[in-house]
């Protein structure tokens, strides 16, 4: 393209196919189809989702394994139906791209009625400037490619999503093509402040006598395992992770200690991390459900923690400090222990294989364990919130990025459209969904995307009749009914002939057998729905429901 003919459209292409995005996900509108004819004409592959909801999600899902995504809405009906899974992705820290087509900026100025219009025209832009770290309407042609560099910058860099809004008359003007893409300004750490940091942080892992890293999510987000297993590996300490960072490192090695969630762990992990004597916490969330209801003892005072811009020892805090300056440095700067030191409490347990019992009516203890059994490292488990993420803890995952979860937003009917941006960004891994019959009605039209595709999805619907964490929650009641489905029939109703497959089990062999289908069948898309005991359900789940009930009972 030369100059002449470069438009704004063409800039903000190319600067996504810069940062990685090879596929959109979305739905057209008026206001956004001049964008979308240049999308077709792009390298880019343009994904089409049943609703702008599920485009949100499935950008989230394919952001977490590919780095970023991007997905694309029309103004007002699709701009604030995306809103949730952009909060989504605000709250857990994926780098999601939100770009809205909007009315014409003529018809902004005089403030013509339009339609998808609200009450005027920068409401949407407000509600998005609330869930991401930047958002910006492209007005000004001339000064557009700025824009659309400093909001993917951010994007990239900060772990966060961003809005960017291109009114239907701008998508097509004239501007500059782009320069080599700008370096976002570099976020260094307080020197002097790390070199304390680090001096106190060493001094206090050497004079301990059973320290014990503790691996949060921000590690995930910010690509630090390979730097957090290094300095594991160097000050020979054992280490435990979250749910939420669950396989952030590997599960075999010999110093890993098991998942940590308060009161909620193996009686062994809980007692090795709350007696250890100083707990080095990296990228750590205290969240509810990351700490059992917030079930945890830990004491501040033996404590390190560090996240993503500050550090605290004991009641220090040092502030601009980066994440993985500290671990760095820390690697070089503590001291070896002995492998006593290093040696978790309880190796994990090895992962048997699974016997059915031939007409045995399948549990839920039984069918995770059925499907722990089936997992391998070519797939990517999705664990939907509910029981699916309360059994999550127990299945032995080995990489990291072989699993994901939404266990601070807990969105139910996320995991089946991210598991087609987990598809699509990764072609090479199949996707497992194991989700709730609640949470699976919530998104279940986009297995149609999913087939189109031909993303060949394993989805394992739980169908215990409702919303079966809610029931365990609180005193069961009506509003937890829901329309029973024939779930298994969905995949005929949606196939154009790729062969997708629809199994419905209640027996442990049925199941067993189930899984050896899909696992012939690896090119294809295969729904499983695993019926279910009334209220049968997780020991996690069980635990949930105790804990959450005794909270309530003391407020």
């Amino acid at each position: 393209m030369t100059k002449t003919n470069y438009t704004v459209s063409h800039y903000l292409l190319d600067r996504l196919q810069e940062v990685g995005v090879r596929h959109l996900f979305g739905v057209p509108g008026d206001y956004v189809l001049d964008f979308l004819d240049e999308v077709i004409a792009s390298p880019i592959q343009w994904v089409g989702t049943c609703n702008e909801l599920n485009a949100g999600y499935a950008a989230d899902g394919y952001a977490r394994m590919n780095g970023v995504g991007a997905a694309v809405v029309t103004y007002g009906v699709g701009g604030l139906s995306i809103v949730n899974a952009t909060a989504g992705a605000f709250a857990e820290e994926v780098p999601l791209i939100v770009i809205s087509g909007a009315p014409p900026a003529r018809r902004r100025e005089s403030g013509a009625l339009v339609h998808h219009l609200i009450s005027n025209y920068y409401v949407q832009l407000e509600i998005f400037r609330k869930v991401t770290t930047d958002a910006t309407i492209l007005t000004d042609p001339g000064k557009a490619p700025d824009e659309i560099d400093r909001v993917i910058q951010n994007c990239i860099s900060r772990k966060l999503p961003v809005y960017l809004e291109l009114p239907s008359d701008i998508t097509n003007a004239p501007c500059r093509p782009p320069e080599e893409m700008p370096d976002a300004a570099p976020w260094a750490s307080d020197e002097d402040a790390l070199a304390e940091c680090v001096t106190e942080a060493a001094r206090m892992l050497d004079n301990s006598g059973h320290p014990l890293m503790l691996a949060g999510v921000e590690l995930l987000r910010f690509g630090l395992g390979g730097e957090a297993l290094r300095l594991v590996e160097a000050a020979e300490v054992p280490f435990a992770t979250m749910l939420s960072s669950k396989s952030v490192l590997p599960e075999l090695h010999p110093q890993f200690a098991g998942i940590y969630q308060g009161g909620w762990s193996r009686e062994t992990v809980r007692r090795q991390v709350e007696s250890s004597d100083c707990i080095l916490s990296l990228g750590v969330w205290i969240t509810d459900l990351d700490t059992g209801l917030f079930s945890m003892n830990l004491d501040n005072r033996r404590m390190i923690a560090a996240g993503r811009d500050e550090v605290r020892i004991g009641n220090h805090y040092y502030r601009k400090i980066h994440l993985k300056d500290f671990i760095r440095r820390l690697t070089s700067a503590v001291r070896p222990r002995s492998y006593l030191a290093s040696h978790p409490a309880e190796s994990l347990r090895p992962r048997g294989p699974f016997v059915p019992e031939a007409s045995r009516v399948l549990t839920a203890p039984r069918l995770y364990e059925c499907l722990d059994c089936f997992l391998d490292d070519r797939m990517v488990l999705l664990a939907e919130p509910g029981d699916a993420f309360c059994a999550a803890p127990e299945f032995h995952i080995e990489e990291a990025e072989n699993f994901i979860v939404q266990n601070y937003y807990s969105s139910i009917g996320y995991c089946t459209p991210a598991a087609l941006g987990v598809g699509l960004a990764r072609p090479e891994k199949r996707p497992v969904v194991l989700t709730g019959d609640g949470a699976f009605q919530m998104t279940a039209q986009e297995v149609s995307t999913l087939i189109r595709k031909r993303c060949p999805a394993v989805i394992l619907v739980i169908n215990n009749d409702g919303y079966l964490i809610e029931r365990v929650l609180h005193e069961d009641g009506p509003y937890n009914d829901i329309h029973m489905w024939r779930y298994s029939m969905l995949p005929g109703v949606f196939d154009d002939g790729s062969g997708a497959t629809g199994i419905r089990v209640s027996t442990e062999e049925e199941l067993d057998q189930a899984l050896k289908t899909a696992s012939r069948a690896e090119n294809k898309l295969v729904l499983i729905e695993a019926c279910l005991p009334d209220r049968d359900c997780s020991a996690g789940l069980k635990r949930l429901g105790e804990g959450f009930r005794q909270a309530q009972q003391k407020r």
